[in-house]
């Protein structure tokens, strides 16, 4: 088990570049399984999962050239079937939550695909019947093994069909969009996730051939083509990482600077950590954060309690709520942070509250931060990360906090954050990898 070792206190200042998109990289390094053209893509972020799924590819006979620093050609005009019955296939898949994005594309160029149940965050229930009953409604066929794990997916001759999706999940929309992009006939997806990163996939595969309408809305319609092409993409900022440097210069009292940040495509992200009371200037497409003593949570019109809490896109993105709650610890005011989709995603606040935060855990949803305004100083302690957006939160806070932290299992940190602790090092961090 990887380690940190925190010295807390110190004020960072520099220019840091945010990573290429995590969630992004997952489905459009996937998408590559489309075409037996060559797929160019920049900004991949150097981390666990997309170097997993990448190796992942490489198994199953993908050619794959590195051309940068954070570039890759793609080329899968000889895919290895067989490899997916492999045992070696079933523990990669099975360690790796983004493998279920490889069933899509699978599915719709060679008419079958199948995945071990994937792993990942221990955040709460996360269903995958999205991504299977939108296969089904496609013409394919579904079927989960008990006794192996695997699912297992067959759909020869998939047709175009009108799917009203149950829940607008991200990674259930890209699957049945890859699925749809060669079927037969027109495919009309409503209640479809509408994230940047979707609108990024569904812009390359045009790229490629595919006839894709609606793209940015909830409504898509996918007329099936022949095949897709090869082409060139670069991947977003990573929002969640942005949104991180947000939080941890306010928690810091830094002054920094996030460059190339894509505001275009932030959302209410920046408006949300605004309402928190950090200041911040847009500059051109940087984002510059001044340091700040004191910044004081908002309230609503009427003087009520702020409450801040995820919700589909153009809402607030789950993945921020961690940062936003460990951000609120030193405001001045209360904030009631409301995660609704995952119900085991607060549970690391009894470490704040071990470190003198004041928050009150309402329930498995909902927490009270009733901010310390820096009247009193987080306090280093020994924890461990459960999850990538909880283990950058208590991070942010040893980072604040007087004293030395010490953070375990850090690669659940690395799964989301590429050399953290040497980038937030190149700023004046004193962070230390050991284990």
């Amino acid at each position: 088990m990887t380690s940190f070792r925190v010295k807390g206190g110190l004020r960072l200042k520099g220019s840091i570049v945010p990573q290429g998109a995590k969630n992004e990289a997952l489905q459009i390094i996937s998408a590559v399984l489309l075409t037996k053209g060559t797929v160019h893509i920049h900004k991949i972020p150097a981390i666990r999962d997309v170097m997993k799924l990448i190796e992942l590819l490489a198994d199953l006979g993908v050619s794959i050239e590195k051309t940068g620093e954070e570039s890759y050609k793609f080329t899968a005009s000889n895919v290895n079937l067989a490899f997916l019955d492999s045992e070696d296939f079933k523990e990669k898949a099975a360690a790796l939550r983004g493998s279920i994005m490889i069933l899509g594309p699978l599915l719709s160029r060679f008419g079958k695909g199948k995945v071990p149940k994937p792993g990942g965050d221990k955040i709460g229930r996360r269903r995958l019947d999205t991504h299977f009953v939108g296969f089904q409604k496609l013409g394919a066929q579904f079927n989960y093994d008990v006794k192996t794990g695997f699912y297992t997916v067959d759909g020869t001759k998939l047709k175009g069909t009108y799917l009203h999706l149950d829940e607008a999940s991200v990674t259930g929309t890209a699957n049945i969009i890859m699925a749809s992009v060669l079927a037969e006939g027109e495919t009309t997806i409503y209640n479809a996730a509408c994230e940047p990163y979707i609108q990024q996939l569904c812009n390359m595969l045009v790229r490629m051939g595919a006839n894709i309408e609606g793209i940015g809305s909830n409504l898509l319609k996918i007329t099936g083509v022949e095949e897709l092409g090869g082409t060139e993409h670069t991947m977003l900022p990573d929002m969640i990482e942005i949104g991180s440097f947000i939080g941890m210069a306010a928690m810091t009292g830094s002054e920094i600077t996030i460059k190339d940040a894509r505001i275009d495509m932030l959302g209410i992200i920046p408006e949300t950590f605004k309402r928190l009371g950090i200041k911040m200037e847009f500059r051109g497409d940087d984002i510059f954060i001044p340091a700040q003593e004191h910044y004081a949570i908002d309230t609503f019109i009427d003087g009520s309690i702020l409450t801040v809490a995820d919700a589909i896109w153009p809402g607030f993105t789950p993945d921020l709520l961690s940062v936003v709650l460990v951000t609120a610890t030193q405001a001045k005011g209360t904030v009631l942070v409301h995660q609704k989709m995952f119900e085991s995603r607060l549970f690391f606040v009894d470490k704040l509250i071990d470190m003198g935060a004041q928050i009150i855990l309402c329930d498995p949803h909902r927490a009270t931060v009733i901010g310390l305004d820096r009247a009193f100083q987080l306090r280093g302690i020994n924890m461990t990360s459960p999850d990538i957006r909880a283990g950058v939160s208590l991070l942010i806070a040893a980072m604040s906090a007087e004293g030395t932290s010490v953070i375990h299992n850090v690669e659940q940190i690395d799964r989301g954050y590429q050399f953290i602790d040497k980038r937030l090092n190149a700023l004046g961090a004193d962070i230390e990898r050991f284990g």
